[in-house]
């Protein structure tokens, strides 16, 4: 079952960003099964720090695995078996005590902070963080110490003398 909308042609004018496609392509695969359960907000909380928090009610922090792999989030929460919890008998029982396990697709570079629970809510901090070496930077024209040649002059002045020094 693809999506009804067809990323071809968007394939052929770009590079670099089929892995975008695919999750595209993907995401509607398996929707009637995915459960929704537990509920969860995404907050930006400035350029590079988000939170994602999960209304996980009932389940304490042993009960509760958060594992940060390679571009994939994955908390999952299993209820211990609790006999008969202090001789309670329930008339009705509302809040799930079922087990669980939300993925979330980390971007490139998104780092997990830390995690805390706190009234039944499980706040999970991240934190984008781009190596010195992919940010973008500032490139001299002129002026600066050229690789060709290692002078202080232009590469274009450099190319020209080393072609009449050749001749």
């Amino acid at each position: 079952m693809r999506s009804a909308f067809d990323f071809a042609p968007y394939r052929r004018s770009t590079v670099g960003f089929d892995r975008l496609f695919d999750m595209l392509e993907n995401s509607s695969l398996g929707q009637g099964q995915q459960e929704n359960y537990p509920p969860f907000d995404l907050i930006k909380l400035g350029d590079n720090d988000y939170r994602i928090e999960l209304a996980v009610a009932g389940f304490k922090d042993d009960e509760i695995d958060i594992t940060a792999q390679q571009n994939v989030l994955i908390v999952s929460g299993k209820k211990k078996e609790d006999s008969d919890e202090q001789g309670s008998d329930y008339i009705y029982r509302g809040i799930a005590n079922r087990s669980f396990e939300r993925r979330f697709a980390l971007a490139d570079h998104i780092q997990v902070r830390g995690a805390d629970l706190n009234n039944g809510l499980l706040a999970i901090e991240l934190v984008r963080e781009i190596p010195e070496a992919m940010k973008p930077r500032k490139i001299d024209i002129g002026g600066q110490r050229s690789a060709i040649g290692g002078r202080e002059k232009p590469a274009s002045e450099q190319t020209v003398n080393a072609q009449s020094e050749t001749a």
